[in-house]
């Protein structure tokens, strides 16, 4: 699997935009693998979009880097209410330091 990784959006709509813009200028994405799901509320989960820095209590520090393989490891983040999935990698972090969305 491969999504377009970001380095520290500040929330959804600058994600969406910068992924938009790499799609039409043919980036293609990362490699990655799912470490753990997460499911959130609608409410949770724009809470979570609206600031992609502030620290999670469900994001571990050791929530990310990559695999043997060369993979992103990251943490699939649903919301319950209506599907969406974005992808965190923290990077030794407690917030999502690189986002994606998964299609």
């Amino acid at each position: 699997m491969k999504a377009l990784f970001g380095r520290k959006f500040y929330n959804l709509k600058e994600l969406r935009e910068a992924t938009e813009e790499a799609k039409e200028d043919g980036v293609i994405g990362s490699d990655y693998t799912v470490i753990r799901e997460v499911e959130l509320s609608d409410s949770e989960f724009k809470k979570f979009t609206s600031n992609f820095l502030e620290d999670q209590p469900w994001i571990k520090k050791s929530d990310g880097g990559t695999n043997e393989k060369g993979e992103l490891r990251c943490i699939r983040v649903i919301n319950k209410a209506t599907g969406e999935k974005i992808l965190s990698s923290t990077e030794g972090y407690e917030f999502s330091r690189y986002t994606a969305i998964e299609d």
